[in-house]
């Protein structure tokens, strides 16, 4: 004998706190978005632009309150530039727009996966799709804004002390990105195992 009903009802806890975290994501990417857009009008207003720079861990004469500096490794920094290149304005603006494009992806994947789940499935095609394009978008998504903040700073440093300091080159963390990509790879052949369980165990019952 087997039957149709695939979908298990979920407890009232449980439909709260998968509502609470769709209310939580459209937040977040509220918050991004609108960081970003403010974000972008200061890079594009193109005067007093604070922007984060690397360097390759120079060391810097640190003065101290008694007399005398002590050497410190300088590694990251925050400097403000009066007035920013077009070369570093325009892979500021993209960075941005990669960001609200990024987190907007993600949390909205996420959210369509949680309000399937309120129906009882968790397993299923369309979830597994879910999972990795969240997945997917925000590992590379989050590489790209890392690649173009980096030239913004480059570029930046480079303007204002015309080539004087050599601060880090465009890096993406190699670690972080393999992290990332595992637990992506992971997760969605989770989703994709647990698809086939469940029908497997439906064609049984």
């Amino acid at each position: 004998m087997s039957s149709t009903k695939n979908d298990r009802a979920l407890s009232r806890g449980d439909i709260a706190a998968l509502v609470g975290f769709c209310i939580a994501g459209a937040v977040i990417a509220m918050y991004f978005t609108v960081y970003s857009i403010i974000r972008i009008i200061e890079l594009a207003g193109g005067q007093q632009v604070p922007v984060a720079v690397e360097f390759l861990g120079d060391s810097v004469d640190l003065p101290l309150s008694t007399g005398g500096t002590i050497a410190v490794a300088l590694e990251s920094g925050t400097i403000t530039a009066p007035q920013l290149p077009l070369i570093a304005i325009v892979p500021g603006i993209i960075a941005q727009v990669v960001q609200i494009i990024t987190v907007v992806v993600v949390v909205a994947c996420l959210i369509l996966l949680a309000r399937m789940t309120i129906g009882g499935r968790i397993f299923g095609r369309g979830r597994t799709a879910l999972v990795a394009t969240a997945g997917i978008t925000g590992l590379l998504g989050f590489a790209a804004v890392r690649f173009f903040d980096n030239m913004l700073a480059n570029a930046t440093v480079a303007r204002l002390t015309d080539n004087a300091i050599d601060n880090a080159v465009i890096t993406v963390e190699p670690f972080t990105f393999i992290l990332g990509a595992f637990v992506v790879a992971l997760i969605t052949t989770v989703f994709s195992i647990g698809d086939r369980l469940q029908k497997d165990t439906e064609g049984l019952v």
